[in-house]
């Protein structure tokens, strides 16, 4: 494998480190209500305190109202994430813009889970989930970014 006038072959140039990274804070961020309601279960104390006058079983299917959100937005992303770096390492054209596409809809979600209020709460989505699913994206910013970099011409000296 040769390089010209200072670009990566072209097998470096496909290695999307920052979808891997991407990928795995999604994951991360689909997995964490679900070890938290098996473990110290921060999400019942968040509607308890939406709701300090709800009977258990109305604060545990609350609970698992956002939760199950949290899982199906975080599964979506995954499969995204799987898709657009599929997509980008095959050099399939439509790559670009669906790494855009996917990037620009996981903001739209992360920046919804961090400002998205009702009723008696302040945010619906606790602010440590709503952190979390704002992670992947740093890393599909850096995704997009890198994607429509590779693809321009070398500069001429």
């Amino acid at each position: 494998m040769t390089t010209t006038a200072g670009r990566p072959s072209s097998t470096h140039a496909r290695r999307p480190t920052a979808m891997y990274v991407g990928l795995a804070l999604t994951v991360l961020a689909t997995l964490a209500p679900l070890l938290d309601i098996a473990t110290v279960d921060t999400l019942s104390g968040h509607v308890r305190d939406a709701y300090p006058g709800w009977p258990p079983n109305l604060v545990e299917a609350d609970r698992d109202a956002i939760a199950i959100y949290l899982v199906a937005t975080g599964a979506v992303g995954t499969l995204l994430w799987l898709l657009t770096t599929w997509a980008v390492i095959t050099g399939r054209r439509w790559g670009r813009a669906a790494t855009t596409a996917a990037f620009a809809a996981g903001a739209l979600v992360a920046l919804t889970d961090l400002g998205l209020g009702g009723d008696h709460y302040d945010v619906i989505v606790p602010y440590a989930y709503g952190t979390l699913t704002l992670l992947p994206c740093l890393a599909g910013l850096a995704a997009v970014v890198s994607v429509w970099r590779r693809g321009r011409p070398a500069p001429r000296r």
